[in-house]
């Protein structure tokens, strides 16, 4: 089955934003976002992964599987501080080949693997992974119970995740909705609850994290750091793509000081 033409139009917008990732502005801004310069195109921050790599008790017999991995961050990470070995998959090639090369750098490449790979259909064995983790994926992907039902499929049993995303928040006017629906990531509705589909797929959810305040904090970091670079972002970008782009994360930003966005950590084990 071939990808949608939406997901195609989203997979060639992160490549590109990986390649452009690399350059010191865009790292700059990495920085001041997430506390590290892995190009990383999730909200996931230095000490958030290193709270997650706790909880996932990683070490150096795990086998992690992280989708929606990107150039690696917090993949890479996970390896890195624990020992750990991780597999990387994902759609985007440029992120891929970026990991590749970092893990070669970090040496770590006999504990890295990386995969190109839809999410909603893992090339791997039926129980092969001791963890799985993935970092505001599936608000940007239509398939998320599909996506659950994989990574459980590849997992053994007792196996832990953890995953984070952008969700609209319960209970909304149908104008706060639709305003929440235009400024949330891509696939930010979703066609259940995720405890409910967590359920559906051989989960057991045993915590749920509200973390908007620190979400947030980040954000306005983000269109902070966009405004002090404006002339090297807009050489990076083109100044209509970043003009695009500083658009996009100010109404998310204020969708989300408005109550109409939050971000969660959801963490389970497998059935």
């Amino acid at each position: 089955m071939q990808p949608s033409k939406d997901v195609r139009a989203l997979t060639a917008e992160f490549d590109r934003s990986y390649l452009l990732g690399r350059l010191p502005a865009l790292r700059e801004v990495d920085c001041c976002v997430t506390g590290c310069d892995y190009g990383a195109t999730s909200w996931t921050t230095r000490r958030e992964a290193e709270q997650l790599a706790e909880w996932l008790e990683l070490s150096p017999s795990i086998r992690l599987l992280d989708v929606g991995a990107g150039s690696g961050w917090p993949g890479l990470y996970f390896a890195r501080i624990t020992g750990c070995d991780v597999t990387l998959s994902d759609l985007p090639l440029a992120g891929l080949r970026i990991a590749a090369e970092r893990a070669a750098a970090e040496e770590l490449i006999g504990r890295c693997a990386v995969v190109l790979a839809d999410g909603a259909r893992l090339p791997f064995r039926d129980g092969v992974f001791d963890r799985v983790s993935h970092s505001d994926v599936l608000c940007c992907t239509p398939a998320k119970l599909e996506m659950l039902n994989e990574c459980r499929r590849v997992t053994r049993a007792n196996a832990r995740m953890a995953f984070s995303v952008i969700v609209l928040a319960p209970e909304l006017s149908p104008a706060d909705r639709a305003c929440g629906l235009g400024a949330g990531p891509p696939f930010v509705e979703t066609p259940d609850a995720y405890p409910n589909m967590l359920d559906q797929s051989g989960w057991r959810m045993i915590d749920r994290v509200d973390v908007t305040a620190e979400y947030l904090q980040s954000a306005r970091a983000l269109v902070e750091a966009m405004k002090l670079r404006v002339e090297a972002l807009t050489e990076a970008y083109g100044s209509a793509d970043f003009a695009a782009r500083k658009q996009r994360r100010e109404a998310a930003l204020a969708a989300t000081e408005r109550g109409l966005l939050k971000r969660e950590i959801l963490l389970a084990v497998a059935t």
